[in-house]
């Protein structure tokens, strides 16, 4: 267990991005219940790999709405196998779209930049 500050250290994502995350709805953290001296949250190794999905979903252009959607699908209990998979699936196919969206503009990107090396 790991208090935010830790969390912050290990995975590289500010405190109150952190908290914003916690207060959306992706994770939530545990208070210790035998402590009554603090106030303070505690995450686990699920936090950790929560955080990292996110970390990496965000730089692939996904909304916090997206990646919750695919956090509930894997970690939900509340949804079924077959739910699960669709969801999954789902997302799948997002992110080959957008892998197709992507080379093309690269392809652009690198026609202009030769463009721009012939000029000289």
């Amino acid at each position: 267990m790991k208090l935010i500050n830790q969390l912050s250290k290990e995975t590289g994502i500010p405190i109150p991005t952190i908290r914003f995350y916690e207060k959306s709805g992706l994770f939530t953290g545990k208070k210790k219940e035998d402590v009554k001296s603090n106030n303070y949250t505690y995450y686990d190794e699920e936090v950790i790999k929560k955080l990292s999905l996110i970390r990496d979903a965000k730089s692939a252009g996904f909304t916090l709405s997206e990646i919750k959607e695919i956090i509930d699908a894997w970690y939900g209990k509340q949804i079924s196998k077959p739910e699960k998979l669709e969801i999954l699936s789902r997302k799948l196919v997002q992110i080959e779209t957008k892998i197709k969206e992507l080379k093309e503009v690269k392809i652009q990107i690198a026609f202009l930049k030769n463009e721009v090396e012939k000029c000289n």
